[in-house]
């Protein structure tokens, strides 16, 4: 990007772009929790999505506490049909105790077959 570029950008357009740069993070590279998972619930395909032949992933960004409690879940991609089976589905999940709380990914794959 040339520098000529740089300086028609709005002033908060730079001072946002500076501000993520500058944090380390990376888009899409968050990955599922590190902490092993002691039960799981399988996530119920919809009716209304079964008779849309909707299909496709879900991104739940989940949030475990110490416990291995599912203590915040929120849909970060994918269809919203789908999204609120999901967002059920993993908050009755149970990780492994850990000393943190563990943030990561969780993605769902949803299909007309299930």
């Amino acid at each position: 990007m040339s520098l000529r570029r740089w300086f028609v950008w709005p002033g908060w357009v730079r001072i946002l772009l500076i501000g993520f740069l500058s944090t380390g993070l990376r888009v899409g590279a968050q990955d599922a929790p590190e902490r092993k998972i002691k039960s799981q619930i399988p996530p119920a395909y919809p009716d209304l999505a079964r008779r849309m032949g909707i299909s496709g992933a879900v991104k739940v960004l989940v949030h475990i506490d110490k416990g291995g409690n599912v203590k915040d879940a929120k849909v970060v991609g994918g269809h919203p049909v789908l999204a609120n089976a999901a967002l059920d589905a993993v908050r009755k999940w149970k990780y492994q105790p850990g000393t943190e709380e563990t943030v990561g990914i969780v993605e769902f794959h949803f299909s007309p077959n299930q």
